[in-house]
């Protein structure tokens, strides 16, 4: 009896943190492990990536995790799991150099890493594991396929169909997917990020015709911005620069060493001659372009603190012409207008690339069905978006003549198991949550932390010290009152100094019932100034009692 189960440990009703698993018969397959930028109440979080407990759990079965491009969104975690365990890492060779550089920083040693290339078959185990080469924003991606007794498992990866791209590294292979249909597909989660925008998106995706006009026009320098992730848009902006014979530099260290990769690699190389290092630009030279890059809401940070005169190296000036090629992503919104707005300060001739006319490498609705066609799936499940963007989706194979029983739209953790080539009606679940990483820490999804850190942001604290003698508990020193972020303490000197008569009362009561106890007393001191400040001042701060034991002598 063979039996398939699908299902996903994030990426589902979700902008990011993908991670999906099969499972063919007792061998586990994960594929990609990426985290997703937090909202802005989530105060302090760097990252929020999946859950990996039941990874851990069922490490001796994990025949290998396959990693499908270097985006943060599907490798961004990968450093996190492999602290926890070490398992047989996949990726092309693009990927594993970015990969490795992130793993330095982290202090990972001994890793299993295995570099396959685009368009080739190999095993993992006894499994065979085909990859096809995808068209999408970093190069070197691929979508891949898993053999079952009842026919390939096919996750599409990103992906748009492009005719036109010259560089190998980012070459749709078109008949590898077709070959790859021939072979019979039992599943195909496929990506559906853009599985609301009617057409194909190429060639909407270029930003060549967009970018060409400002520099045409301008007089000065040109600084633009533009996701270091994001090579193909990188590549046309710098193939722009050589027309214009403006030179380029590349203000940023990760997408430095991003296209000396492409080169050593032979994927692509900046024209000789053009390249500016860092160290050798000159801030008073005008035929140049400067490329300011960066991840995430980290981009529209470092141009902000250029627009405020506070970097060392590169001052804006009236003539510059801003070309802004980064659109803000999810929860980054905030960053970015601050960004835009200082940038206006300085120079007039900002442009924005509209997001709405270069569109993102994602599928949309054409390219998902020309994949649908190609591999003609028994069973079509919609995977890495958001809730409306899975049922778009979804909707794309019903118009198709899909029958709904043979689409699949899942939650994090919820199960699709397939025995004997047909799908049960009986999902299961694991368990799945995000974790929530701020530096270092992994701090849980429910952790106090967070929700101190919302209450001091908002309501402030209040700090209330005692010192008290250790034998005979009796105050000997404050109470000691402070706030900050609560009230203005000159305009509330009732508040403060029945906030420390609180304090006071709640610790001679319980000597005098003989129920003193330390840590009982600040936490009943707690509840009671708290219900007393809610009552004068409307807020909840955090408050924070501290009775200090000291020995004394007679």
């Amino acid at each position: 009896m063979s039996k398939v189960r699908l299902f996903a440990l994030g990426g589902l009703d979700e902008d990011g943190k993908n991670m999906y698993v099969i499972e063919n018969n007792d061998d586990i397959f994960l594929i990609d492990c990426g985290m997703k930028y937090p909202n802005a109440d989530q105060l302090g979080i760097e990252k929020i990536i999946p859950d990996f407990e039941y990874v851990k759990e069922n490490e001796k079965r994990i025949k290998g995790l396959i990693i499908t491009h270097g985006h943060d969104d599907v490798m961004g975690a990968l450093a996190n799991l492999l602290k926890e365990v070490n398992l047989p890492v996949y990726m092309s060779p693009l990927t594993a150099k970015i990969f490795e550089r992130i793993a330095r920083k982290e202090g990972l040693k001994d890793l299993n890493i295995h570099r396959v290339r685009r368009g080739v078959s190999f095993k993992i185990g006894t499994t065979e594991v085909r990859t096809f080469g995808t068209t999408q924003s970093i190069a070197d991606g691929f979508g891949v396929a898993i053999k079952t007794e009842d026919g390939y498992v096919v996750y599409t990866s990103e992906f748009v169909v492009d005719y036109d791209t010259k560089t190998e590294a980012f070459r749709f292979d078109m008949l590898d997917v077709m070959e790859l249909g021939t072979k019979g597909i039992l599943a195909l989660l496929a990506e559906s990020n853009g599985a609301t925008r009617p057409g194909h998106s190429s060639p909407g995706h270029r930003i060549t015709d967009l970018a060409e006009p400002y520099f045409e026009e301008a007089k000065g320098r040109i600084v633009a911005t533009v996701y270091s992730q994001n090579l193909y848009r990188v590549i046309e902006l710098i193939e722009l620069a050589n027309k214009y014979n403006r030179k380029v530099m590349i203000y940023d260290e990760e997408l430095r060493n991003l296209m000396q990769d492409m080169a050593q690699l032979g994927y692509y190389r900046i024209p000789a001659g053009l390249d500016i290092a860092p160290q050798n630009f000159d801030n008073e030279a005008e035929n140049v372009m400067v490329l300011i890059s960066g991840t995430g809401s980290t981009i529209f940070k470092k141009v902000r603190t250029i627009a405020t005169r506070e970097d060392d190296v590169i001052q804006l000036r009236p003539t510059d012409t801003v070309i802004i090629a980064s659109p803000a992503v999810p929860n980054t919104e905030r960053e970015a207008s601050a960004m835009e707005d200082g940038l206006y300060k300085e120079t007039s001739n900002v442009h924005s690339i509209d997001s709405r006319k270069a569109l993102s490498m994602h599928a949309s609705v054409e390219d998902l069905k020309m994949m649908i066609f190609l591999l003609n799936p028994q069973y079509y499940l919609p995977v890495k978006g958001d809730y409306r963007q899975l049922i778009s989706n979804a909707n794309i194979a019903l118009d198709m003549g899909y029958p709904a029983n043979n689409i699949i739209v899942l939650d994090n953790g919820q199960v699709a198991c397939i025995e004997n080539g047909l799908l049960q009606r009986n999902y299961d679940n694991v368990p799945v949550g995000d974790i929530l990483v701020s530096g270092s820490e992994n701090l849980e999804a429910s952790g106090m932390v967070l929700k101190d850190r919302e209450l001091l942001s908002t309501d402030g604290a209040i700090i209330v010290g005692v010192v008290v003698n250790h034998a005979t508990k009796e105050i000997i020193g404050g109470p000691d009152v402070q706030s900050r972020g609560v009230i203005y303490l000159k305009d509330a000197d009732y508040i403060i100094k029945e906030i420390g008569n609180i304090m006071e009362r709640t610790i001679n009561e319980a000597v005098a019932a003989g129920e003193y106890d330390n840590t009982s007393c600040r936490a009943d001191a707690r509840e009671k100034i708290s219900r007393y400040v809610m009552r004068e001042t409307g807020k909840r701060p955090m408050i924070l009692p501290a009775i200090v034991e000291i020995n004394t002598k007679d």
